[in-house]
Protein backbone atom coordinates (compact mmCIF):
# COMPACT_ATOMS: atom_id res chain seq x y z
CA UNK A 1 0.00 0.00 0.00
CA UNK A 2 1.41 3.40 -1.00
CA UNK A 3 2.05 6.09 1.59
CA UNK A 4 -0.85 8.58 1.81
CA UNK A 5 0.10 12.02 0.55
CA UNK A 6 -1.10 15.15 2.35
CA UNK A 7 -1.13 18.40 0.41
CA UNK A 8 0.09 21.16 2.75
CA UNK A 9 -1.13 24.66 1.88
CA UNK A 10 0.96 27.31 3.56
CA UNK A 11 -0.64 30.60 4.62
CA UNK A 12 -0.04 33.99 6.16
CA UNK A 13 1.09 35.50 9.45
CA UNK A 14 0.10 33.55 12.56
CA UNK A 15 -1.86 31.15 10.37
CA UNK A 16 1.40 29.84 8.92
CA UNK A 17 3.04 29.63 12.35
CA UNK A 18 0.19 27.49 13.68
CA UNK A 19 0.28 25.23 10.63
CA UNK A 20 3.92 24.52 11.41
CA UNK A 21 2.94 23.53 14.95
CA UNK A 22 0.27 21.14 13.64
CA UNK A 23 2.76 19.55 11.24
CA UNK A 24 5.07 18.83 14.19
CA UNK A 25 2.30 16.71 15.68
CA UNK A 26 1.80 14.86 12.37
CA UNK A 27 5.42 13.75 12.13
CA UNK A 28 5.54 9.97 11.51
CA UNK A 29 7.71 9.35 14.57
CA UNK A 30 5.00 10.97 16.70
CA UNK A 31 1.84 9.40 15.27
CA UNK A 32 3.36 6.06 14.18
CA UNK A 33 1.71 6.49 10.81
CA UNK A 34 3.58 7.08 7.56
CA UNK A 35 2.53 10.19 5.65
CA UNK A 36 4.09 12.01 2.72
CA UNK A 37 3.77 15.79 2.44
CA UNK A 38 3.70 18.07 -0.61
CA UNK A 39 3.81 21.80 0.06
CA UNK A 40 2.24 24.68 -1.83
CA UNK A 41 2.83 28.32 -0.86
CA UNK A 42 -0.58 30.00 -0.64
CA UNK A 43 0.70 33.14 1.05
CA UNK A 44 -0.81 36.37 -0.25
CA UNK A 45 2.52 37.34 -1.77
CA UNK A 46 2.78 34.13 -3.79
CA UNK A 47 -0.88 34.15 -4.81
CA UNK A 48 -0.32 37.61 -6.25
CA UNK A 49 2.94 36.59 -7.90
CA UNK A 50 1.33 33.59 -9.61
CA UNK A 51 -2.07 35.20 -10.25
CA UNK A 52 -3.64 32.37 -8.19
CA UNK A 53 -2.03 29.63 -10.28
CA UNK A 54 -0.55 28.20 -7.08
CA UNK A 55 -4.09 27.82 -5.70
CA UNK A 56 -5.18 25.97 -8.82
CA UNK A 57 -2.14 23.71 -8.66
CA UNK A 58 -2.76 22.91 -5.00
CA UNK A 59 -6.42 22.16 -5.71
CA UNK A 60 -5.54 19.82 -8.55
CA UNK A 61 -3.07 17.95 -6.40
CA UNK A 62 -5.45 17.57 -3.46
CA UNK A 63 -8.07 16.21 -5.86
CA UNK A 64 -5.53 13.53 -6.74
CA UNK A 65 -4.41 12.65 -3.21
CA UNK A 66 -7.74 13.21 -1.43
CA UNK A 67 -6.02 14.77 1.62
CA UNK A 68 -5.08 18.36 2.40
CA UNK A 69 -4.41 20.68 5.32
CA UNK A 70 -4.41 24.46 4.99
CA UNK A 71 -3.18 27.40 7.04
CA UNK A 72 -5.23 30.55 7.51
CA UNK A 73 -4.69 33.03 4.68
CA UNK A 74 -5.30 36.72 4.05
CA UNK A 75 -8.17 37.72 1.81
CA UNK A 76 -7.45 41.21 0.43
CA UNK A 77 -10.27 43.75 0.51
CA UNK A 78 -9.73 45.03 -3.03
CA UNK A 79 -12.17 43.20 -5.36
CA UNK A 80 -9.61 43.49 -8.16
CA UNK A 81 -6.99 41.63 -6.11
CA UNK A 82 -6.53 37.83 -5.92
CA UNK A 83 -9.58 37.32 -3.72
CA UNK A 84 -10.23 34.48 -1.28
CA UNK A 85 -8.27 31.28 -1.82
CA UNK A 86 -10.88 29.45 0.25
CA UNK A 87 -13.73 30.14 -2.16
CA UNK A 88 -11.56 29.21 -5.13
CA UNK A 89 -10.34 26.00 -3.51
CA UNK A 90 -13.88 24.88 -2.68
CA UNK A 91 -14.93 25.42 -6.26
CA UNK A 92 -11.89 23.68 -7.75
CA UNK A 93 -12.09 20.56 -5.57
CA UNK A 94 -15.84 20.27 -6.04
CA UNK A 95 -16.61 20.68 -2.34
CA UNK A 96 -20.21 20.45 -1.17
CA UNK A 97 -19.87 20.36 2.64
CA UNK A 98 -18.06 22.29 5.35
CA UNK A 99 -18.23 20.52 8.71
CA UNK A 100 -17.55 22.40 11.94
CA UNK A 101 -18.24 20.88 15.34
CA UNK A 102 -18.56 22.83 18.53
CA UNK A 103 -17.57 20.74 21.52
CA UNK A 104 -16.96 21.36 25.20
CA UNK A 105 -13.36 22.22 26.03
CA UNK A 106 -12.50 20.72 29.42
CA UNK A 107 -12.28 23.33 32.18
CA UNK A 108 -13.56 26.08 29.83
CA UNK A 109 -17.01 27.34 30.76
CA UNK A 110 -19.48 27.18 27.85
CA UNK A 111 -22.29 29.65 27.18
CA UNK A 112 -25.89 28.81 28.12
CA UNK A 113 -24.93 25.46 29.62
CA UNK A 114 -24.28 23.64 26.33
CA UNK A 115 -22.73 20.26 26.94
CA UNK A 116 -23.12 17.85 24.01
CA UNK A 117 -21.42 18.48 20.64
CA UNK A 118 -23.16 20.60 18.00
CA UNK A 119 -22.07 20.05 14.40
CA UNK A 120 -22.88 22.55 11.67
CA UNK A 121 -23.05 21.03 8.18
CA UNK A 122 -22.66 24.08 5.96
CA UNK A 123 -23.20 24.10 2.22
CA UNK A 124 -19.76 24.85 0.80
CA UNK A 125 -20.80 26.39 -2.51
CA UNK A 126 -23.64 28.22 -4.24
CA UNK A 127 -26.05 30.55 -2.46
CA UNK A 128 -25.12 34.08 -1.47
CA UNK A 129 -21.37 33.54 -1.93
CA UNK A 130 -21.71 32.71 -5.61
CA UNK A 131 -24.40 35.29 -6.42
CA UNK A 132 -24.20 37.69 -9.34
CA UNK A 133 -24.73 41.23 -8.09
CA UNK A 134 -25.30 44.58 -9.78
CA UNK A 135 -26.90 47.98 -9.27
CA UNK A 136 -29.16 50.13 -11.41
CA UNK A 137 -30.35 53.73 -11.10
CA UNK A 138 -28.97 56.72 -9.25
CA UNK A 139 -29.44 58.50 -5.95
CA UNK A 140 -32.32 57.28 -3.83
CA UNK A 141 -33.66 55.42 -6.86
CA UNK A 142 -30.54 53.22 -7.01
CA UNK A 143 -31.45 49.55 -6.66
CA UNK A 144 -29.13 46.63 -5.85
CA UNK A 145 -29.83 43.18 -7.29
CA UNK A 146 -28.52 39.73 -6.41
CA UNK A 147 -29.07 36.51 -8.31
CA UNK A 148 -28.35 33.42 -6.24
CA UNK A 149 -28.09 29.85 -7.47
CA UNK A 150 -28.93 26.63 -5.64
CA UNK A 151 -28.85 23.17 -7.21
CA UNK A 152 -30.76 20.09 -6.12
CA UNK A 153 -27.55 18.08 -6.51
CA UNK A 154 -25.77 20.15 -3.85
CA UNK A 155 -28.83 20.17 -1.58
CA UNK A 156 -29.04 16.40 -1.78
CA UNK A 157 -25.33 15.96 -1.03
CA UNK A 158 -25.57 18.16 2.08
CA UNK A 159 -28.79 16.49 3.26
CA UNK A 160 -27.38 12.99 2.76
CA UNK A 161 -24.14 13.83 4.57
CA UNK A 162 -26.11 15.43 7.41
CA UNK A 163 -28.22 12.36 8.11
CA UNK A 164 -25.34 9.91 7.73
CA UNK A 165 -23.23 11.98 10.11
CA UNK A 166 -26.08 12.24 12.63
CA UNK A 167 -26.68 8.49 12.51
CA UNK A 168 -22.98 7.73 13.01
CA UNK A 169 -22.76 10.10 15.98
CA UNK A 170 -26.15 9.26 17.55
CA UNK A 171 -27.31 12.85 17.13
CA UNK A 172 -30.48 14.69 16.13
CA UNK A 173 -30.79 16.61 12.86
CA UNK A 174 -31.98 20.03 13.95
CA UNK A 175 -32.76 23.31 12.19
CA UNK A 176 -32.92 24.10 8.50
CA UNK A 177 -33.61 26.90 6.01
CA UNK A 178 -36.19 29.72 6.08
CA UNK A 179 -38.37 27.97 3.49
CA UNK A 180 -41.53 29.83 4.58
CA UNK A 181 -40.13 33.10 3.22
CA UNK A 182 -38.38 31.47 0.24
CA UNK A 183 -40.45 28.41 -0.71
CA UNK A 184 -38.91 28.06 -4.18
CA UNK A 185 -35.26 28.78 -3.43
CA UNK A 186 -34.74 27.65 0.18
CA UNK A 187 -37.65 25.23 -0.16
CA UNK A 188 -35.46 23.15 -2.46
CA UNK A 189 -33.10 22.45 0.44
CA UNK A 190 -36.01 21.68 2.78
CA UNK A 191 -37.37 19.14 0.28
CA UNK A 192 -34.06 17.30 0.24
CA UNK A 193 -33.78 17.30 4.04
CA UNK A 194 -37.27 15.85 4.32
CA UNK A 195 -36.45 13.24 1.69
CA UNK A 196 -33.27 12.28 3.54
CA UNK A 197 -35.31 11.75 6.69
CA UNK A 198 -37.47 9.30 4.73
CA UNK A 199 -34.30 7.38 3.84
CA UNK A 200 -33.04 7.49 7.46
CA UNK A 201 -36.19 7.25 9.61
CA UNK A 202 -34.14 6.08 12.61
CA UNK A 203 -32.37 9.46 12.81
CA UNK A 204 -34.24 11.99 15.01
CA UNK A 205 -35.30 15.00 12.91
CA UNK A 206 -36.50 18.32 14.29
CA UNK A 207 -36.76 20.83 11.41
CA UNK A 208 -36.74 24.48 12.44
CA UNK A 209 -36.53 27.78 10.58
CA UNK A 210 -33.07 29.35 10.76
CA UNK A 211 -34.16 32.19 13.07
CA UNK A 212 -35.81 29.74 15.46
CA UNK A 213 -32.66 27.62 15.31
CA UNK A 214 -30.59 30.51 16.66
CA UNK A 215 -33.05 31.14 19.48
CA UNK A 216 -33.48 27.49 20.46
CA UNK A 217 -29.73 26.88 20.53
CA UNK A 218 -29.56 29.01 23.66
CA UNK A 219 -31.80 26.50 25.40
CA UNK A 220 -30.03 23.32 24.34
CA UNK A 221 -27.85 21.40 26.77
CA UNK A 222 -27.38 17.65 26.75
CA UNK A 223 -28.44 16.55 23.26
CA UNK A 224 -25.99 16.12 20.38
CA UNK A 225 -27.17 18.09 17.35
CA UNK A 226 -26.32 18.23 13.65
CA UNK A 227 -27.52 21.41 11.95
CA UNK A 228 -27.73 21.55 8.13
CA UNK A 229 -27.44 25.07 6.70
CA UNK A 230 -27.18 27.03 3.49
CA UNK A 231 -23.83 28.63 2.70
CA UNK A 232 -24.24 32.02 4.40
CA UNK A 233 -26.47 30.70 7.18
CA UNK A 234 -23.83 28.09 7.97
CA UNK A 235 -21.07 30.68 7.97
CA UNK A 236 -22.69 32.78 10.68
CA UNK A 237 -24.18 29.82 12.54
CA UNK A 238 -20.89 27.98 12.89
CA UNK A 239 -19.20 31.06 14.38
CA UNK A 240 -21.95 31.29 16.99
CA UNK A 241 -21.87 27.58 17.80
CA UNK A 242 -18.10 27.48 18.25
CA UNK A 243 -18.17 30.52 20.52
CA UNK A 244 -20.98 28.98 22.59
CA UNK A 245 -18.44 26.41 23.75
CA UNK A 246 -16.13 29.12 25.04
CA UNK A 247 -13.59 29.55 22.26
CA UNK A 248 -13.26 29.18 18.51
CA UNK A 249 -9.90 27.53 19.29
CA UNK A 250 -11.53 24.24 20.23
CA UNK A 251 -12.72 23.20 16.79
CA UNK A 252 -11.46 22.41 13.33
CA UNK A 253 -13.06 23.01 9.93
CA UNK A 254 -13.35 20.16 7.42
CA UNK A 255 -14.12 20.85 3.75
CA UNK A 256 -15.44 17.77 1.98
CA UNK A 257 -15.95 16.78 -1.63
CA UNK A 258 -18.34 13.85 -2.03
CA UNK A 259 -18.58 11.41 -4.92
CA UNK A 260 -21.79 10.39 -6.69
CA UNK A 261 -22.54 7.90 -3.90
CA UNK A 262 -22.04 10.70 -1.33
CA UNK A 263 -18.87 9.15 0.08
CA UNK A 264 -15.93 11.42 0.92
CA UNK A 265 -13.60 11.84 -2.04
CA UNK A 266 -11.48 14.79 -0.80
CA UNK A 267 -10.96 16.10 2.75
CA UNK A 268 -9.28 19.46 3.28
CA UNK A 269 -8.93 20.59 6.89
CA UNK A 270 -8.08 23.93 8.46
CA UNK A 271 -8.61 26.04 11.56
CA UNK A 272 -11.73 28.22 11.45
CA UNK A 273 -9.95 31.31 12.79
CA UNK A 274 -8.03 33.93 10.83
CA UNK A 275 -4.39 34.95 10.53
CA UNK A 276 -4.22 36.98 13.80
CA UNK A 277 -1.54 39.45 12.64
CA UNK A 278 -1.27 41.03 16.10
CA UNK A 279 0.00 37.70 17.49
CA UNK A 280 2.55 36.95 14.78
CA UNK A 281 6.02 36.14 16.05
CA UNK A 282 5.03 36.28 19.74
CA UNK A 283 4.66 32.52 20.37
CA UNK A 284 1.41 33.07 22.26
CA UNK A 285 -1.33 32.03 19.79
CA UNK A 286 -3.38 28.93 20.50
CA UNK A 287 -2.48 26.09 18.06
CA UNK A 288 -5.30 23.83 19.28
CA UNK A 289 -7.67 24.28 16.33
CA UNK A 290 -4.90 23.73 13.81
CA UNK A 291 -3.71 20.63 15.68
CA UNK A 292 -7.29 19.33 15.68
CA UNK A 293 -7.39 19.97 11.93
CA UNK A 294 -4.52 17.52 11.63
CA UNK A 295 -6.35 15.01 13.82
CA UNK A 296 -9.49 15.35 11.71
CA UNK A 297 -7.54 14.78 8.50
CA UNK A 298 -6.23 11.46 9.79
CA UNK A 299 -9.81 10.17 9.98
CA UNK A 300 -9.95 10.25 6.19
CA UNK A 301 -6.68 8.40 5.57
CA UNK A 302 -8.54 5.10 5.83
CA UNK A 303 -6.17 3.01 7.93
CA UNK A 304 -6.44 1.70 11.48
CA UNK A 305 -3.09 3.31 12.35
CA UNK A 306 -4.36 6.72 11.22
CA UNK A 307 -7.59 6.31 13.18
CA UNK A 308 -5.64 5.50 16.34
CA UNK A 309 -3.37 8.48 15.81
CA UNK A 310 -6.38 10.75 15.26
CA UNK A 311 -7.96 9.69 18.54
CA UNK A 312 -4.66 10.10 20.35
CA UNK A 313 -4.31 13.68 19.12
CA UNK A 314 -7.87 14.63 20.02
CA UNK A 315 -7.50 13.19 23.52
CA UNK A 316 -4.06 14.68 24.06
CA UNK A 317 -5.18 18.17 22.96
CA UNK A 318 -8.15 18.24 25.34
CA UNK A 319 -6.40 16.51 28.23
CA UNK A 320 -3.58 19.03 28.11
CA UNK A 321 -6.06 21.89 28.48
CA UNK A 322 -7.87 20.05 31.26
CA UNK A 323 -4.58 19.62 33.14
CA UNK A 324 -3.82 23.34 32.95
CA UNK A 325 -1.46 23.44 29.98
CA UNK A 326 -3.21 26.13 27.98
CA UNK A 327 -2.45 29.35 26.17
CA UNK A 328 -3.43 32.84 27.30
CA UNK A 329 -6.74 32.92 25.41
CA UNK A 330 -7.89 30.05 27.64
CA UNK A 331 -6.58 31.79 30.76
CA UNK A 332 -3.33 29.89 30.80
CA UNK A 333 0.36 30.70 30.62
CA UNK A 334 1.72 28.16 28.12
CA UNK A 335 3.33 29.39 24.95
CA UNK A 336 2.37 28.09 21.52
CA UNK A 337 5.31 25.72 21.38
CA UNK A 338 4.91 24.58 24.99
CA UNK A 339 1.33 23.52 24.34
CA UNK A 340 2.33 21.68 21.16
CA UNK A 341 5.22 19.99 22.97
CA UNK A 342 2.78 18.74 25.61
CA UNK A 343 0.37 17.39 22.98
CA UNK A 344 3.23 15.57 21.26
CA UNK A 345 4.39 14.07 24.56
CA UNK A 346 0.91 12.81 25.34
CA UNK A 347 0.30 11.41 21.85
CA UNK A 348 3.53 9.43 22.03
CA UNK A 349 2.62 8.15 25.48
CA UNK A 350 -0.89 7.09 24.46
CA UNK A 351 0.23 5.22 21.37
CA UNK A 352 2.95 3.47 23.36
CA UNK A 353 0.51 2.39 26.06
CA UNK A 354 -2.17 1.30 23.57
CA UNK A 355 0.40 -0.83 21.74
CA UNK A 356 1.53 -2.40 24.99
CA UNK A 357 -2.06 -3.23 25.89
CA UNK A 358 -2.68 -4.77 22.48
Amino acid sequence: MSTPTVVVMQGDQTGQELLEEALRVLEPDVIRCALAFETFDLSLENRRATDNEVVRAAAERVRQTGLGIKAATITPGDPDDVGSPNALLRELIGAQVILRTGRRIPSVRPVAGVHAPIAVVRMAIEGAYNAREWREGEGLDEVAYSTRRLSRRTCRAVAEFTFRYARRNHAKVFGGPKYTVSPIYEGLFKEELDAAHERYPDVPYDPQLIDATYALLLETSGEALVIPALNRDGDTLSDLVLKMFGSIAGAESVILSLDDAFNVRVALTEAPHGTAPSLQGKNVANPMAMILAGAALLRYVGTEEANRASRAIYEAAFEAVNDGIRTADLRGQATTTEYTDEVIRRVRSKLEVWEALG
